[in-house]
């Protein structure tokens, strides 16, 4: 099941919805903008493999270029649309993008586009920007039929950059075509038990690994996209209200903000719609953790793992009850702490966490052997890390406690 399916049997269902400005985004427009286009990008020899940059804040065209990419065999990078057009700019040609889509509503888009000479489309979103054609102006001379081969494209996402320049995260494009949809964003929504009925609620930036990866997920699904432009406290809850929100993905900030709301405004709000909120990306106070258990009941859910899926943890509402402060039990390969020297540590002990992994996941760091290498441990190269610390207890249950950069 895949985007094309959804459209062929449920084609006028909402695969994605704006509230703050009313858009609704069919599944049969989903389908026919994204076909048109990969014929747009083959059209101007981008091919298999070829890359794709997109500078866009949260807006219904970014689940349009996402689908043209996964259908089309290409890598996609979405860039924090807050960084600088030469920060952006240095991103957009450390990934060898040959096509840039930008957003007009950013200050930077007409200076990125003049940084991104390799760029031979550009493509602007939402209005005209000088070195730019219109987006939809430019996808509407291409028919929407379908690719005859459609090969699976994926991410190449960077990181924070928080330890020096970002970092590209490269992996290998699956030898498959999108015919029986993406096996990573299958085992997403069945983690979550995402299926046709899910209405989604994503309040956080798409040009994040989560947000970007849960919504292709629920379109993959069947399900439906509600899109917040930026998070405020108040507007979700009525939004979780209206739309009747079965899942959702927040920063524990988001539930710090929801939970100093007035109990009066709270109240006002029916959330018993929510059967999975799942919370990652930063450790969550105990305390906040356990009012927000209290108020929606036993649908928190956490997960702990990294835009490399240098392993992957999660746990729910009860049993973190019974585990407080853990993030929870691998659900996949086995995680590892190990001291400076590589040698694992025992139960309670910290350490660096490494998690293993699978062959079909394994990354590099895009132009940089080093951090490549520096990210494996030094007898077990498919064990990967981070920079996270941690410890496991008796029972397996990993825990937090500190950035190796801050140590």
């Amino acid at each position: 099941m895949h985007l094309g399916t959804h459209a062929a049997n449920q084609p006028d269902k909402p695969a994605a919805i704006r509230p703050s400005t009313g858009e609704i985004r069919t599944y049969r427009e989903m389908d026919e903008r994204s076909n048109r286009l990969v014929r747009l990008l083959r059209d101007h020899g981008l091919e298999r493999g070829a890359h794709v940059a997109l500078y866009l804040e949260n807006h219904l065209t970014f689940f349009d270029v996402v689908w043209a990419c996964m259908r089309s065999g290409l890598y996609l990078t979405p860039i924090n649309c807050h960084l600088s057009a030469g920060e952006a700019a240095y991103i957009v040609d450390n990934c060898d993008a040959t096509a840039l889509i930008a957003s007009a509503a950013l200050a930077g888009t007409e200076e990125l586009g003049k940084l991104s000479p390799n760029c031979k489309v550009r493509l602007s979103v939402g209005g005209p920007v000088d070195g730019f054609e219109d987006f939809d102006t430019a996808i509407a001379r291409y028919p929407a039929e379908r690719q005859e081969v459609e090969w699976l494209g994926t991410f190449m996402l960077y990181s924070s950059g928080t330890t020096g320049r970002p970092k590209g995260i490269k992996r290998a494009l699956p030898e498959i075509t999108i015919d029986n949809g993406n096996p990573g964003m299958a085992a997403t929504a069945a983690m979550w038990a995402m299926d046709t009925d899910t209405v989604y609620l994503a309040p956080a930036p798409l040009y994040h690994s989560a947000p970007v990866g849960y919504t292709t997920a629920v379109i993959q699904s069947g399900g439906t996209v509600v899109l917040m432009d930026r998070f405020d406290a108040e507007t979700a809850l009525r939004l979780i209200q209206d739309y009747r929100v079965t899942h959702s993905l927040w920063v524990p900030t988001m539930f710090v903000r929801m939970l100093k709301l007035d109990p009066e405004v709270r109240a006002r709000y029916d959330v018993s719609s929510l059967k999975c909120a799942i919370h990652a990306a930063a450790p969550c106070p105990e305390d906040v953790k356990r009012r927000m258990i209290e108020w929606w009941g036993p649908v928190i859910e956490e997960f702990y793992s990294s835009t490399e899926m240098a392993g992957f943890a999660k746990i729910g509402s009860t049993e973190w009850l019974e585990h407080p402060g853990s993030v929870g039990k691998s659900t996949g390969l086995p995680f590892h702490i190990c001291d400076e020297n590589g040698n694992e540590q025992q139960p309670g002990e910290p350490g660096t966490i490494y998690g293993e992994m699978a062959s079909n996941i394994a990354f590099e760091y895009h132009k940089d052997e080093g951090k490549t290498s520096g990210a494996s441990h030094p007898a077990h190269p498919d064990w990967r890390t981070v920079g996270d610390f941690g410890y496991l207890d008796e029972d397996g249950y990993l825990y937090l406690t500190d950035r190796k950069k801050d140590m």
